[in-house]
C-alpha cells in the first residue's frame, strides 16, 4: 500500500508561472555575468536554488524538462561555487546551462562553507552525476570549516561521514556515529532546536538507514522525514509561504540513493518529485 504524504498548499497558477520564468530570466543573466567576475557566484547558487524550488511548487512532480533543467543548474552552479573558491589564481573550465564557462578563480571564500557543501551535495546526488560527487568530496573538510560558532560541530562529522562514504574511506561507521552523537539536541546548540529535529537531523537518520541496509526500516523512517519537515514548514504563515519548503532536498537525496538501491519505497509525496527521484531526466542533456 502506498502512503501519500500530502505536500502543504502554495498559490499556482500564472502569477506563480510568471515568478518562476522571472527566476529563470535573472539566473540566466547571472550565469552570464560569472564569465566576467565570480565574486557574487554565491548569491548566483541561492538564486539558482530559489528558482529550482519556484519549479517544483508549478510541477510537483517535476515532469517537464523545464524543472530537470533548473536542477542540473543548480547543481552545475553549487559545484562551480566550489572550483572557483578551490585555486586563487587563473580560471576554471564550468559547465552551466549546456555550455563550458570560463570562470575567474576567486580563491577561499566564508560561503563556501560546510552548509553550502551539504546543498551542492545533494544536488549532485539527486542529477546522479558520481563526477561531482567525487570532486565534492575531495574537498579537504578544512577547507569548509567556518569560524567558531557559525555551526554546530556535528555538521563537519556529517560531512567527513559522506566524503568517506563516497570515497570508501575507512571508519565509515565511527564518523556515522560520532555524528548521530554530535547532532543531538543536548549537544548541537547552536541551529534551533525544530530546524535540528525537523530539516537537518532526518537526512542523518535516513543515511544511518541505507548504509545498514535496512530496507524494512528506510521507507517508515522516510515517511517520518517527511511528516516532519511538512510540520516545520507549516509552523507559521511566514514559513509556510516560503517555496524553501516545496521540497524536502535532504530526504530526496537519501530517497534517490535507496531508490537506486532498489529499496521499497511505497510513498507518494510532492515534497519528493517523482521524476527526479525515479531519475526519469538522466541522460536528457550533459550534465
Amino acid at each position: 500500500m502506498t502512503i501519500a504524504i500530502t505536500r502543504h498548499a502554495f498559490p499556482t497558477g500564472p502569477d506563480a508561472e510568471r515568478f518562476a520564468e522571472g527566476l529563470d530570466e535573472d539566473l540566466a543573466e547571472g550565469v552570464e555575468r560569472l564569465s566576467r567576475t565570480a565574486a557574487l557566484i554565491d548569491s548566483t547558487f541561492g538564486h539558482a536554488r530559489l528558482t529550482l524550488h519556484a519549479r517544483c511548487v508549478i510541477d510537483p512532480r517535476a515532469a517537464t524538462v523545464e524543472t530537470w533543467e533548473s536542477t542540473v543548474k543548480a547543481l552545475q552552479i553549487g559545484s562551480a561555487l566550489f572550483a572557483v573558491t578551490g585555486v586563487r589564481e587563473g580560471t576554471v573550465d564550468c559547465r552551466i546551462d549546456r555550455k563550458v564557462r570560463t570562470i575567474p578563480a576567486i580563491g577561499p571564500q566564508p560561503t563556501a562553507d560546510a552548509g553550502t557543501w551539504l546543498s551542492a551535495f545533494w544536488l549532485a546526488v539527486i542529477c546522479r552525476d558520481q563526477d561531482r560527487m567525487t570532486q565534492l568530496s575531495e574537498i579537504p573538510l578544512d577547507r569548509l570549516r567556518s569560524p567558531e560558532g557559525s555551526y554546530d560541530e556535528y555538521i563537519y562529522h556529517w560531512v567527513d561521514t559522506l566524503q568517506s562514504w563516497w570515497l570508501r574511506r575507512p571508519d565509515l561507521a565511527d564518523k556515522l556515529i560520532a555524528t548521530i552523537q554530535a547532532s543531538d539536541p543536548t549537544v548541537a546548540r547552536i541551529a534551533p532546536q525544530d530546524l535540528l529535529q525537523a530539516v537537518l537531523y532526518p537526512p542523518i537518520n535516513l543515511f544511518y538507514h541505507y548504509v545498514r541496509n535496512d530496507r524494512d526500516g528506510f521507507a517508515p523512517a522516510l515517511v517520518d522525514a517527511l511528516k516532519l519537515h511538512k510540520t516545520y514548514w507549516t509552523l507559521d504563515e511566514d514559513r509556510a509561504t516560503d517555496i524553501d519548503g516545496s521540497i524536502a532536498l535532504g530526504p530526496l537525496a537519501i530517497a534517490c540513493l535507496a531508490y537506486d538501491a532498489d529499496f521499497p519505497l511505497d510513498i507518494a509525496s510532492d515534497y519528493l518529485p517523482k521524476h527526479l527521484l525515479q531519475r526519469t531526466w538522466i541522460g536528457e542533456f550533459p550534465t
